[in-house]
């Protein structure tokens, strides 16, 4: 068998078309006048009170987070890195920290986490401040 010899099993069944003349004329079964032979949705009050309660979407919206952002905390460097090792995002990435998101390397933000007992060399990555000041205080 052969696509062009391919056939459905049943017939396609045709749309409805109303207001067109013939047996579902004019009204179309809606029947004369009033909100239901209108046009539109018709919203139960309650879902329209519901919808009314909403803020409009208008303006200052907050700030929005970056997809792009893996976290780390300080502990997990702890226990994966020996003493005086780089730290970056590639090879965090070799050391199963992180993963690549959408086959990219992201970025990297340290979190303060943890505790750290070694001196670690930090590149190409964010700290968050509590993560800032144990890794200044172990360097001193």
């Amino acid at each position: 068998m052969q696509i062009h010899q391919l056939k459905p099993k049943h017939k396609l069944k045709k749309k409805k078309r109303i207001g067109r003349g013939g047996k579902r004329g004019t009204y179309s079964g809606k029947g004369i006048k009033g909100q239901k032979s209108r046009a539109g949705r018709k919203f139960a009050p309650v879902i329209r009170e519901l919808i009314k309660k909403y803020p409009k979407l208008r303006g200052y919206k907050s700030k929005k987070r970056d997809k792009n952002l893996a976290n780390v905390n300080i502990g997990d460097l702890d226990k994966k890195f020996k003493e005086s090792e780089v730290v970056n995002p590639r090879v965090l990435i070799e050391k199963r920290l992180i993963r690549r998101i959408k086959g990219k390397i992201p970025k990297v933000k340290i979190l303060g986490r943890g505790e750290l007992t070694k001196k670690l060399t930090i590149k190409n990555c964010e700290m968050s401040k509590s993560a800032k000041e144990k890794i200044n205080n172990y360097a001193e």
